[in-house]
């Protein structure tokens, strides 16, 4: 990707729905460049996840296309982080820098910086078993950093944790924009929504399918 050439993802008039099912949404439409935080929200059942795995390209949407641009990764954080409880933080957060080449002693460096940014070097070295919710969900958000995806999916990253603990990760969320990624993450928590650049609520694209759609400015 050339510094002339940005990554952008455009959606166009999308709409879903599974085989024997109601239309899920339609006329679903945005535009995405880095720095956009993207937030898909809407009761459950609405699609957020759905429409996420389309993005992702493991689901082919319903009707409509997306058109990607210079986008050659996408990564993807789930509602629950999955991790490998014997190592340390550090370790899961190093591990992406390692598979693209680089020497240990600077994928270190790097990953502490971006845990530090992520409010996680006092927990570099503790074990991911030992870890809290709210840091094991920031941990996955660093790594998927480290992984220099273009294009960043979040599900639902607070829906498994209480008040207090999701504050810490919504707080973090930002984060991800400013390390220049376009992140689209499908929530219904009021204080993440609070921290996108644009929403999409699919609430909206129900009722009328024949509405003219695009993203709201938060």
């Amino acid at each position: 990707m050339s510094a002339s050439s940005p990554p952008s993802v455009t959606a166009t008039g999308l709409a879903h729905r599974f085989p024997g099912t109601n239309v899920l949404f339609s006329n679903v439409s945005f535009a995405l460049a880095p720095g956009t935080v993207l937030g898909l929200c809407g009761p459950s059942g609405s699609g957020k996840s759905t429409l996420l795995s389309i993005l992702a390209k493991w689901e082919k949407p319903w009707h409509g296309a997306i058109a990607y641009s210079y986008v050659n990764r996408i990564g993807w954080v789930f509602q629950n982080p999955h991790g490998v409880a014997a190592r340390s933080a550090l370790d899961h957060v190093v591990y992406p820098l390692l598979t693209r080449g680089m020497r240990r002693p600077d994928a270190e460096t790097k990953a502490l910086k971006v845990m530090e940014d992520f409010r996680l070097i006092e927990v570099a070295q503790r074990s991911f078993s030992a870890l809290s919710g709210g840091e094991a969900q920031r941990l996955m958000l660093a790594r998927a950093v480290c992984q220099s995806p273009d294009l960043l999916l979040v599900d639902e990253p607070t829906a498994q944790l209480d008040t207090s603990t999701a504050a810490t990760v919504t707080e973090t969320l930002h984060l991800l924009a400013e390390h220049g990624l376009m992140v689209v993450i499908a929530t219904h928590d009021a204080a993440a929504r609070a921290t996108c650049t644009h929403i999409v609520d699919l609430a909206d694209h129900v009722s009328n399918q024949d509405a003219a759609t695009s993203f709201a400015p938060h």
